[in-house]
């Protein structure tokens, strides 16, 4: 929804108290009726309960409930509460949104006090479910009445978001930064003040490599598949494309690791140098540079081979990465973790007490085969993971994902998460001053990728963009967007690409495009 639309109908959505101002107390002249729901996606049913109940009263209401309280499923609201509570205001029939940020409307009956409550048919199947009963106390305890709309065709958001869910990721993107006074243009200024930012990255370098191969068939005598080599191409990986996407978005790199002493360690190393990434290496002549290679046929990834060593650094290479970590002057420090040595409980606590007192801590998870507890970095101004890992640190195989991303940002008492949901795209929670309402706890935004080739790297790239984003703005909104743009860019390629903001930009201009319908 572009800003000539919003203005259409954003006079519509009101507070409750507004609402009760603007038609004054019972009794009244013209009779008002009052709908309450989630009203994930509008669909026809819901049409014909809004009209039904237009039709027994003057002024129509229109209340939903506000994402915090929506716990029902999976990726739930589908649709944000902005886009929801214009959804609404849209419709002719509906005088009036209200997003209700209670647990139920009990508080907001009692305000806006409606002669009707209208139900849908649904609630009375099967006798008054108990908070039907509260809602009808409550309405009937100052001489409203409750009313149940017809119920002859049932529609399910639930179903249609999970057979058919519509593409709403520029929707949401607009209603999202016009929520939080924000233009496009913002985060095009904030791309701008990345230039020169002084980021310390510490963590494992991978080499990534890619072995395209042709199909020959299966062995006469064995159960063998025989493919046939055609080329490899090698990328700087793990926390080395990290350095690299953050050299690329005009950020003055700093990058500590540890690397085998061989062919590929070097290679590593010349790689981030040309790139410009000033790279001060710890050399472990005693085991291998990581190295994970994909056996790749056709577009398709026939296996995986990693060669790695995931033991502990050794004390001395620890104080060494400590000296870097103290002597570094830095604006922002990343430890990005792949559980390949550097990062486990016991050698942790020490890095982050080497971290100097005025950076700006940041912590990604990027474990893939291993398991790495996203709570070992409690307390930093900015923490990254996704689900799995979530789940993990937390123990919680059954939440969904809201809940479960509350509870991690709870316990991480971090200033800002982003947690990230793969397909789905990702949901920050942040800190928010008390009593503030008009700033949202947590948010959500789709994935902006196109056409994914290799999500491999895309985490690396929304890190590389949302923290020093996030240093410069202090807004998580702008981090998390220019991230989420950058994690679209780079999952559009095959292998390690660094992302510039040129590329960033660009898939901005895509979106807003589609929000002025051009």
């Amino acid at each position: 929804m572009d800003d000539a639309s919003r203005r259409l109908v954003s006079h519509k959505v009101k507070t409750a108290r507004e609402v009760a101002a603007l038609i004054g107390p019972p009794p009244r002249d013209k009779k008002v009726i009052m709908c309450h729901g989630t009203f994930d996606i509008v669909h026809p049913g819901h049409v014909r309960h809004l009209l039904y109940a237009k039709s027994k009263g003057d002024i129509l209401i229109a209340s939903l409930t506000a994402d915090a309280h929506i716990t029902k499923a999976n990726f739930r609201p589908f649709v944000p509460q902005e886009l929801r509570a214009f959804n609404l205001a849209a419709l002719e029939v509906v005088d009036y949104v209200v997003i209700d940020r209670n647990a139920t409307p009990i508080a907001n009956l009692g305000i806006i006090r409606p002669d009707f409550f209208a139900k849908g048919y649904e609630y009375t199947k099967a006798g008054l479910p108990p908070r039907t009963a509260e809602e009808k106390a409550a309405v009937e305890a100052y001489g409203g009445e409750i009313i149940f709309t017809p119920g002859d065709i049932v529609f399910s958001s639930s179903h249609i978001i999970e057979t058919d869910p519509p593409e709403l990721a520029t929707e949401k993107l607009m209603v999202l930064l016009g929520a939080e006074a924000l233009a496009t243009d913002d985060l095009r200024i904030a791309l701008d003040r990345l230039r020169g930012i002084r980021v310390h990255v510490v963590g494992d370098t991978i080499v990534d490599s890619y072995t395209r191969c042709s199909m020959i068939g299966s062995m006469a005598k064995t159960p063998t598949m025989s493919i046939r080599f055609q080329e490899q191409e090698a990328f700087v990986g793990g926390a080395g494309i990290v350095a690299r996407h953050l050299i690329a978005a005009g950020a003055d790199v700093t990058f500590s690791t540890v690397l085998g002493d061989d062919a590929l360690g070097e290679f590593a190393l010349n790689n981030l140098k040309e790139a410009g990434v000033r790279c001060v290496p710890v050399i472990d002549a005693t085991r291998p540079t990581t190295n994970k290679n994909a056996i790749v046929v056709g577009v398709y990834n026939l296996l995986k081979i990693d060669t790695v060593d995931n033991r502990s650094i050794s004390d001395h290479m620890l104080d060494t990465l400590c000296v870097q970590l103290r002597e570094t002057a830095a604006d922002v420090v990343v430890f990005s973790d792949f559980r390949h040595g550097i990062f486990n409980r016991d050698t942790i606590p020490t890095l982050t007490d080497a971290i100097p007192p005025s950076a700006f801590r940041v912590a990604d998870s990027q474990v893939a085969s291993r398991w790495g507890n996203i709570l070992d970095f409690k307390g930093f101004d900015l923490i990254s993971a996704n689900e799995r890992e979530a789940r993990f640190a937390l123990g919680d195989q059954d939440s969904v994902v809201r809940p479960l991303g509350l509870e991690l940002y709870r316990r991480a008492e971090c200033d800002t998460l982003i947690l990230k949901l793969g397909e789905r795209g990702l949901m920050t929670f942040r800190a928010i001053p008390e009593m503030d309402e008009d700033v949202r706890s947590f948010f959500a935004l789709d994935s902006f990728a196109n056409h994914v080739v290799d999500a491999v790297g895309s985490g690396d790239a929304l890190l590389s963009y949302a923290a020093p984003a996030l240093f410069v703005t202090r807004n998580a909104v702008i981090a998390s967007v220019l991230g989420s743009l950058a994690a679209a860019v780079e999952c559009e390629h095959q292998g390690n690409v660094p992302v510039r903001p040129a590329d960033v930009v660009r898939r901005l201009q895509q979106y807003e495009r589609l929000a002025h319908y051009a």
